[in-house]
């Protein structure tokens, strides 16, 4: 018979062995990945401060390691996801409503949180090019995830808006598959058949101090108002078998944003110090102070987005309200 002495000790014991291996359960790498530009400040901001490190450890699980990713689109970013090389991407929401939509009766993709609402602005370098109605012949516009990142997207509700929902891909034939930086350089080179680029800060700025440079098309115009156009997201699946790991990449999220909103000088020369991009300080402080760009978790803007999409038949599912794209650490945000 064992003494109580010893039977505490296996007690003791016992609950340590249960601890560890509730910590083996969890991931011991989480891969996380996001695509260029300074829409993406919040995950630049948890990757240089070690955040997602911070909130692990604070969760008893400092071991985990961290590796971040940088994708050229969101189709590229919903392979890796599904591939499982990837747990956590940040995007624009064409790419995570597609995944949304097509995994609800097996991963369940959701969305952790909602990143960043900023304009994406259709600028060309044409000056015969007035609006999208312009468009023709070999004349080409850089997208990041032709007819799935949120710019094709709002280029298809343009051209439903104007010539009705039967011809929303009206357009598609004009836009090419280029990330940021490689739409920008094809555009204002003035050579070859790339004259737009679907942009978004700090591109659309640089782009625009060339005068040769103007807007044809503002996608809150387009949709009627400010629209999250950066979420961060992985499967359900991920959450139920790594909830602490699921919750540090939420705290982290969470601790981003509330710096970035408290510190916009300091954030924007983190962005410059991360992302090379030849402009002054004060040029990204301006962005970040334009209330047209906004870093916060709550969505915005999204169930007009998805309605379209399911109206033309791109998207099965209809989602009741945002809250279903969502987990639930964001309900208690007043989100569209």
């Amino acid at each position: 018979m064992l003494t109580r002495r010893a039977a505490a000790a296996l007690a003791v014991f016992a609950s340590l062995a249960i601890g560890a291996s509730s910590a083996r359960a969890e991931v011991s790498e989480v891969v996380l990945t996001q695509q260029y530009g300074l829409s993406y400040l919040t995950f630049e901001v948890m990757r240089v401060q070690h955040l997602v490190e911070k909130q692990l450890a604070a969760n008893g699980l400092a071991a985990t390691s961290v590796t971040w990713k940088t994708l050229s689109d969101g189709a590229v970013q919903n392979d890796a996801l599904l591939s499982g090389t990837v747990h956590v991407a940040a995007g624009g929401i064409g790419a995570f409503v597609t995944l949304w939509d097509k995994t609800r009766s097996s991963l369940d993709v959701r969305a952790i949180s909602a990143l960043a609402a900023t304009p994406a602005l259709l600028n060309v370098r044409d000056a015969n090019v007035k609006s999208i109605a312009d468009l023709k012949g070999d004349l080409r516009v850089g997208v990041p995830g032709a007819k799935v990142s949120p710019q094709a997207i709002t280029l298809q509700y343009a051209a439903a808006k104007q010539l009705g929902d039967a011809n929303y891909a009206a357009y598609d034939k004009y836009t090419v598959n280029l990330s940021h930086p490689l739409a920008m350089q094809a555009m204002m080179s003035g050579a070859g058949e790339v004259i737009g680029h679907f942009s978004t800060v700090p591109y659309s700025f640089m782009e625009l101090k060339d005068p040769k440079v103007h807007t044809i098309l503002n996608s809150y115009e387009v949709w009627g108002g400010k629209q999250t156009l950066i979420v961060a997201w992985t499967t359900g699946k991920f959450a139920r078998e790594n909830p602490k790991t699921f919750a540090a990449v939420s705290a982290a999220i969470r601790e981003a944003t509330d710096w970035i909103n408290a510190n916009k000088a300091a954030a924007a020369q983190l962005y410059l110090d991360v992302s090379k991009d030849k402009l002054a300080q004060a040029d990204i402080l301006s962005m970040l102070n334009d209330p047209q760009n906004e870093f916060t978790m709550t969505p915005q803007n999204m169930m007009k987005f998805v309605t379209f999409k399911h109206q033309i038949g791109t998207m099965k599912n209809l989602p009741g309200s945002w809250k279903d794209m969502f987990f639930d650490v964001v309900y208690d945000r007043a989100g569209s």
